[in-house]
């Protein structure tokens, strides 16, 4: 790069506290105030973009204890972060989950805490995972036609899905959100579907590009279609693009006057997808990710054994912003070490 590379600190209001926070900045002058957290690489789902075999245990792991998590999740904190996703795998199948949650949500400093969940366990617990201080949730619903929703997913669960949706909304999810892969010749032709749903319902129905991992360049190849396929469709239809919120994903959003809801498009392909970037990745081993698509994971979990390691714990996090890449390069072929998207947490 020709300049020596040193990781920057800007001052940062997260939205709820207006308290003065440090908060992480790397070379390209991306801060950084959302942690994606992976407690667990299992998942009771086979959905065919992902783990079409369903999850194939490798050997004898043990993801973070709630322990670990705390001093992670600590040492964050006071590096400013303040919104945190708890991913997979399925989070919500470690029996602990509800704890884990309720322990974090404890943490005045968080003030979003969000989970990524293919819904199974969402009706009956919505309640109890919104008493935790569980306040935005994803849920993965790639088709609302039950039978395309039984062939990517091996479940026949669509149905109950969607009532847990209904359910998260009732019991007063701030943020609710649908995420749905798009597929060429699969779930491509139920935009409209998704339209009805969110004429009256106010959740926003994010299609994500299909994006190639180490183990389905095959799939990749038959089902990847560019974001734009739906972008065109929104804007013949007079749907406006938004301007991007504090601490949000990459998604660029859409809405419009008669509708209640919103679509949002994450296209890691798009040109300058990267140039936003706000979030870090810890998987459910205790590695730091950089990038969903890096080379390189960055073992912290030696460091997570005693609350007396916390300053050395944020030196090796903020040190590795000195390190991160201005982009992925997807678009090259170069997937990184991931292999699946539950590896990471996606």
């Amino acid at each position: 790069m020709g300049f020596a590379h040193r990781v920057k600190m800007e001052t940062f209001w997260p939205p709820v506290f207006g308290k003065e926070k440090k908060m992480l900045v790397d070379n390209y002058n991306r801060s950084f105030p959302y942690l994606r957290l992976s407690i667990t690489e299992v998942c009771n789902f086979s959905c065919t973009y992902c783990l079409p075999n369903g999850y194939q245990k490798d050997g004898e792991k043990s993801f973070l204890r709630q322990d670990e998590i705390l001093r992670l999740v600590n040492a964050f904190v006071e590096l400013g972060v303040w919104k945190i996703r708890i991913t997979g795998g399925e989070p919500t199948v470690r029996k602990d989950f509800t704890d884990i949650a309720k322990m974090i949500g404890d943490m005045t400093e968080v003030s979003k805490l969000a989970f990524t969940t293919n819904g199974y366990k969402l009706k009956e617990n919505a309640q109890k995972w919104r008493d935790a201080g569980l306040n935005a949730i994803n849920i993965s619903i790639d088709s609302f036609n039950a039978k395309k929703f039984h062939d990517i997913t091996g479940h026949n669960r669509m149905q109950k899905v969607r009532d847990g949706i209904e359910k998260a909304i009732e019991v007063g999810f701030e943020d609710v959100k649908i995420n749905v892969v798009l597929l060429k010749g699969v779930n491509d032709d139920e935009l409209n579907a998704y339209l009805d749903y969110v004429k009256d319902t106010p959740v926003s129905v994010r299609y994500i590009e299909l994006m190639q991992t180490g183990d389905n360049l095959t799939y990749f190849n038959k089902f990847h279609l560019s974001a734009d396929h739906i972008k065109d469709q929104l804007i013949d239809k007079g749907w406006v693009e938004n301007i991007r919120s504090n601490g949000a994903g990459p998604a660029v959003n859409f809405t419009h006057a008669d509708y209640a809801g919103s679509i949002g498009l994450i296209a890691p392909y798009s040109k300058d997808f990267c140039t936003g970037c706000n979030r870090l990745r810890v998987t459910s081993t205790g590695d730091l990710r950089l990038c969903l698509f890096g080379n390189v994971g960055i073992p912290l979990r030696h460091m997570l054994q005693s609350d007396d390691q916390k300053d050395d714990l944020k030196a090796a996090i903020s040190k590795q912003l000195d390190y991160k890449a201005s982009s992925h390069f997807l678009a090259l072929g170069d997937t990184g070490i991931m292999t699946n998207l539950s590896s990471t947490g996606g």
